[in-house]
């Protein structure tokens, strides 16, 4: 399965910390942010996609736990 990590923007608020980035099914992307669609990253969270994350943003740890395991 193919993924990549987005931001999900809820979590953009300053009394949350840092911007928290989760992993989601990298088909469903394009049709997220062109049609406004939600989007169900690996953790289990629903958003709309509004950016991609760049190299050494904060990823959810649920996400990554289970990305990791769906890699070995």
């Amino acid at each position: 399965m193919s993924t990549e990590v987005l931001e999900r923007p809820e979590l953009k608020d300053a009394d949350t910390g840092p911007e928290m980035f989760h992993y989601v099914r990298k088909e469903k992307i394009a049709e997220s942010a062109v049609m406004g669609t939600y989007v169900v990253a690996l953790c289990g969270e629903t958003f709309p996609v509004t950016k991609a994350a760049k190299p050494g943003s904060p990823v959810c740890p649920k996400c990554k736990e289970i990305y990791e395991s769906m890699a070995g």
